[in-house]
């Protein structure tokens, strides 16, 4: 499978304009939280309008995986913590969002191997943290299950999730780590395969930051943010095992078959594997 991912938009509605024109060029697109611009003169009742408006004509193009970011908490639950309910809209249109665990069926000729996605919601709580790590742990079962039975198997295991893991080059913002306390030890403990998140948009552009991490056998993007028409993002095909990042300060690759070694090889030109994708969504590599 080939993933874009892209986290931290903001209501920058001509960077979900570039993300709709490349859409079909893949299997999926993650968008992977903070939707909404809190500094915005745009009433955010009015931004939800017109981002689930957005999202409605995307996902006539791709396969599309949405789950929410800090920003986008617009109501209490019953407890008093704060959540996105805007996202239930989301889900009404048919898309996969916080909460949602998707099985997506690999090729016959290619022996079946599975891909499920699981797609977290922005924890404010105790409560929320427990629900999403008892989605955690049923799709963990869940895959063992799928093994056991000596069908299909889940050959790719992908969370989205806003927040990087505490102490990854991913959450480092050029001063502090601001990641994921919970994200790590589930990390540790299940090992999925690969980890979309977003949050901490210097990531990627400051030293000692980046926008991939290797934990254990998991690997974990932050595509960070940027200013422009075209969002920074990453890249990831599950078949040819590399993963891509494209931005204003250039573009760098990784190979999932390999460790991770740093400072990480810059591209200067799309590679091979990124062939076929339009010179549009890989122009970071050839600036």
């Amino acid at each position: 499978m080939r993933f874009l991912l892209v986290s931290d938009l903001h209501y920058a509605l001509q960077q979900y304009d570039w993300i709709t024109s490349v859409a079909p060029d893949f299997d999926a697109v993650v968008i992977a939280g903070d939707h909404l611009d809190g500094q915005s003169s745009v009433d955010g009742g009015v931004q939800i309008v017109v981002l689930l408006k957005v999202l409605q004509r995307m996902m006539g193009r791709t396969r599309l995986f949405v789950s929410s970011g800090n920003h986008d908490l617009d109501s209490r639950d019953g407890g008093g913590e704060r959540v996105p309910r805007w996202m239930e809209r989301v889900r009404a249109l048919g898309i996969a969002t916080d909460g949602d665990s998707i099985v997506i069926p690999g090729a016959e000729e290619a022996g079946r191997r599975d891909t499920l996605v699981t797609v977290c919601p922005w924890w404010d709580g105790e409560t929320a943290r427990r629900k999403i790590g008892g989605q955690i742990s049923g799709d963990f079962a869940r895959k063992r299950e799928a093994l056991a039975n000596g069908g299909p198997t889940i050959g790719t295991w992908v969370w989205v999730y806003h927040a990087p893991p505490s102490g990854s080059p991913t959450c480092w913002d050029g001063k502090k780590h601001y990641g994921d306390a919970a994200l790590i030890k589930w990390i540790e403990f299940y090992q999925p395969d690969l980890v979309f998140t977003g949050h901490i948009h210097q990531a990627p552009f400051s030293a000692e930051g980046s926008w991939v991490d290797r934990i254990g056998k998991t690997w974990v993007f932050n595509s960070g943010r940027q200013i422009g028409p075209t969002p920074a993002h990453v890249v990831i095909d599950t078949a040819a095992r590399e993963a891509a990042w494209f931005s204003l300060a250039g573009a760098e690759g990784a190979s999932l078959d390999h460790p991770l070694t740093r400072p990480l090889p810059p591209l200067t030109a799309p590679p091979a594997w990124l062939e076929r994708v339009p010179a549009r969504a890989t122009e970071a590599a050839s600036s």
